[in-house]
């Protein structure tokens, strides 16, 4: 899909609007990651690989999901 946006000044610097339908779509909330390829400028979402991870282990934890599925690798190992 190709859409054409106005570029706007934004204080001493220029800048372009983007509606809040693409900013929900895409999921973009604070920042993006600017691409340079040949002669275009990719915006991407920065994906938060961790986000939510606290609650989501929290979850775990409370429904025991959060156990060893094996015993340590060393425990037969004698470090004496």
């Amino acid at each position: 899909m190709n859409m054409q946006v106005s570029i706007i000044q934004v204080g001493n610097s220029k800048g372009i609007r983007l509606s809040k339908t693409l900013l929900e779509k895409y999921k973009i909330t604070d920042k993006v990651e600017l691409v340079l390829e040949d002669d275009c400028i990719i915006l991407k979402p920065v994906a938060e690989p961790r986000k939510n991870w606290e609650e989501a282990f929290a979850e775990m934890h409370k429904n025991g999901d959060d156990k060893l599925l094996m015993d340590s690798v060393f425990e037969d190992e004698n470090w004496d």
